[in-house]
């Protein structure tokens, strides 16, 4: 254990990178406040932990019930010591091709859940003195491609606001992280809402998206990501003594996006003289 024992409090924990991170804080000792739709898919566990797995229902997109389960979990277990935000909801499909209730649900939990989800556990927080808050993002944070333009604005979004609270919340002794992981084997494709396609899109970059991810084993085969190695590497990240704003997991995701920065840094100072020209 690399670590004393600490309370953490982990949404989305049921499946993927969430159940991963959950095992092995169970593992090393510490105690888990995890939050799921349906508990009962935590029960193996709680067989196992009793007492050192805290477990409740929760839809993050109901900020009622998450305001809820958050000062419960508070009141019930004392300080928690790091929060990671991971429930997402993944949508693919061309812009065109997205209905309003997928776009809905999307920002709702990829966005507003995220934001709602510190804003509750903030004044807890403030009130220790102290806290971290890792928030589980994307490559998407980061790049942009065809076919997925509303999952990346979503993480575009939630990137932006995390990016913004470091100094926010540092005098009150409390932390940030944003996580940007690759692909991981699990099952977030096999879940993964895909929009009806449209004929026009067929024979450009969106169609071929389409296809791909009706390729399960194409799509399984580039799931380069370990979810066991990449919840080490964010309990390693949290618990240190200089957590990093960003943590980037996975080869896929480090190459995407430092050819993604590098590309808008050659574009930025290719425009400098333009833009120095415009001062006043």
């Amino acid at each position: 254990m690399s670590t004393a024992p600490r309370t953490w409090l982990v949404t989305g924990s049921s499946s993927g990178l969430g159940r991963a991170l959950t095992e092995a804080l169970l593992r090393d000792g510490h105690r888990v406040a995890a939050t799921v739709r349906d508990t009962t898919r935590l029960n193996d566990l709680k067989d196992t932990y009793n007492d050192r797995l805290w477990t409740a229902d929760l839809d993050v997109t109901d900020t009622t019930r998450l305001r809820h389960v958050v000062d419960t979990a508070f009141s019930d277990l004392g300080d928690i010591d790091h929060i990671v935000s991971n429930a997402a909801f993944g949508l693919y499909g061309a812009a065109e091709e997205l209905d309003d209730q997928g776009i809905d649900q999307l920002l709702a939990a990829n966005l507003v859940a995220p934001v709602q989800l510190l804003r509750s556990v903030l004044p807890h927080l403030r009130r220790q003195g102290s806290g971290h808050f890792t928030q589980i993002s994307s490559t998407s944070g980061q790049t942009g491609m065809a076919g997925a333009s509303l999952y990346h604005a979503s993480k575009w979004g939630v990137e932006g606001f995390f990016e913004s609270l470091h100094d926010e919340v540092a005098p009150f002794g409390v932390g940030i992280t944003i996580v940007e992981p690759g692909s991981i084997d699990s099952n977030f494709f096999a879940r993964l809402n895909v929009a009806e396609p449209i004929d026009a899109y067929d024979s450009g970059p969106v169609g071929d998206l389409h296809r791909y991810l009706a390729d399960a084993a194409a799509v399984k085969a580039d799931s380069l990501g370990d979810p066991a190695k990449m919840a080490r590497a964010i309990i390693e990240a949290a618990t240190s003594a200089r957590p990093p704003r960003r943590l980037v997991l996975g080869s896929d995701s480090y190459t995407a996006i430092e050819q993604a920065l590098s590309g808008r840094l050659a574009a930025l100072r290719a425009q400098e003289e333009v833009a120095r020209s415009t001062n006043r």
